[in-house]
């Protein structure tokens, strides 16, 4: 359980991080960004599964590369839910999903294990 708690603080931490790097990725305050992770989180359980088996042909052409515009597009549903969490563009989501999984498999990496 604690893990768990721990996990979605991370992933609000590169959420926050990823707010101060990408223009138009906006993320108001922690709050905001903890419930943003749990709502991708959410997302990523129940959406990305579906996502993923339809627009497979597309992985395969592209190596892989289009699971960062599903990853974009689960951004860009979560910021429609979320208030205080905004992403304004289909570029800052995709640029936004590239850094958020490099920045919290860092976090992970370095503070999980």
């Amino acid at each position: 359980m604690l893990i768990t708690i721990l996990h979605f603080c991370l992933v609000a931490v590169a959420l926050l991080l990823v707010a101060h790097i990408v223009k138009g990725f906006e993320v108001r305050d922690f709050g905001s960004a903890l419930i943003a992770a749990l709502v991708l989180g959410l997302a990523n359980v129940l959406i990305r599964p579906i996502l993923a088996f339809f627009s497979a042909p597309f992985n395969w052409v592209t190596f892989g590369l289009f699971t960062f515009v599903i990853d974009g597009a689960l951004l860009k549903l979560v910021a429609e839910l979320i208030e205080g969490f905004k992403v304004k563009s289909w570029t800052a989501a995709i640029i936004g999903a590239v850094l958020l999984s490099i920045i919290s498999g860092v976090l992970h990496a370095v503070l999980l294990k």
